[in-house]
């Protein structure tokens, strides 16, 4: 009987789904808008109905599906399947996933934090095929790291390493949900980029985009910002690269702490390209150790949205095998 896996990227915004045959070939992918905010309860009940649809539509009967992966934002303990905290999760505080899920369906479920399923993704299907020191970034509604040294995933004490988007980076600086304050991710993220542009506006200064939402700031969206970027909008350059810079400094710190030789930069706001990461390595250009930065390759995501998936049934494929 051939068997296969399902891989779920849960986002801020979107759920990504996706089966794939025991060889990771796709079957089927889809997405869905997460709403975020109506709660945990409705947000898996959304993915255990996205699941059942897909296993209908594909024709596969759920007693075929080997394993199933789940990328979650935030803290979590994925020994006992327990999402503790996600920042951008109104209310979502240790909620019971696996159990959650195998309420409903025959097979294993595994869960890990969304970008460390991302690296997985890129490290053995995309832009870090065979190489043994890499971190991997996610610029979406949040900012997240995860890191492969000397060929192991890094997990840490408390499963939470690699939290690059708290790192403290503005002294008294915006509130963040972790509790602390001026934490990266609120400054470089596709979210803090588009606040840090609002203010601008608010400010006084002047751009195009101020006409493309008729003055509703609550419109801004990052890729606005990339195309009058290419307009050559004043402030839409200034803010790329302050944003730039300060993912940068915090990749200095990275770079001169894991020595990586790979930093892979994925999610939704990597598709700013060199508009972005131009600056962001001559930053690290400039602020690393010349040795370890020369050794380092500062690259986009091969996979786009797909690592993710991709990601969350290699994991669980692995856990099966007893290799997570």
């Amino acid at each position: 009987m051939d068997k296969y896996i399902i891989g779920i990227d849960l986002g801020g915004t979107n759920i990504k789904s996706a089966v794939f045959t025991s060889e990771f070939e796709p079957i089927l992918e889809r997405s869905d808008s997460t709403d975020a905010g109506l709660g945990p309860a409705h947000v898996l009940g959304k993915i255990k109905i996205i699941i059942k649809t897909m296993l209908l539509e594909s024709g596969i009967d759920r007693h075929s599906v080997l394993c199933m992966g789940m990328g979650i934002p935030g803290l979590l303990d994925p020994r006992e399947g327990i999402s503790i905290f996600s920042p951008n999760f109104p209310h979502w505080e240790n909620i019971h996933v696996v159990k959650e899920m195998q309420r409903e369906f025959p097979f294993p479920v595994f869960i890990d934090n969304d970008v460390r399923l991302n690296l997985y993704g890129e490290w053995l299907h995309g832009a870090g095929v065979g190489r043994r020191n890499i971190v991997l970034l996610t610029l979406g509604t949040g900012l997240g790291s995860g890191i492969l040294a000397d060929g192991r995933v890094l997990y840490g004490q408390t499963s939470s390493a690699g939290e690059i988007g708290h790192m403290n980076m503005v002294r008294e600086g915006r509130p963040c949900r972790c509790g602390s304050s001026g934490c990266l991710g609120r400054y470089v993220s596709a979210t803090g980029m588009v606040r840090t542009f609002t203010e601008e506006l608010d400010q006084g200064r002047e751009s195009l985009i101020r006409s493309w939402v008729k003055n509703d700031s609550q419109q801004i969206t990052a890729k606005m910002i990339s195309d009058a970027y290419d307009l050559g909008d004043p402030l839409a350059i200034e803010v790329m690269h302050e944003t730039g810079r300060l993912l940068g400094f915090g990749l200095a710190t990275f770079i001169n702490l894991l020595n990586p030789e790979l930093v892979i930069i994925g999610g939704g706001m990597s598709a700013a390209g060199d508009r972005l990461l131009g600056t962001v390595r001559d930053t690290i250009r400039k602020h690393a150790l010349k040795l370890s930065s020369e050794a380092c390759q500062v690259v986009q995501a091969a996979l786009g949205g797909r690592s993710g998936m991709l990601g969350a049934a290699v994991y669980a494929a692995r856990r099966v095998e007893g290799k997570g």
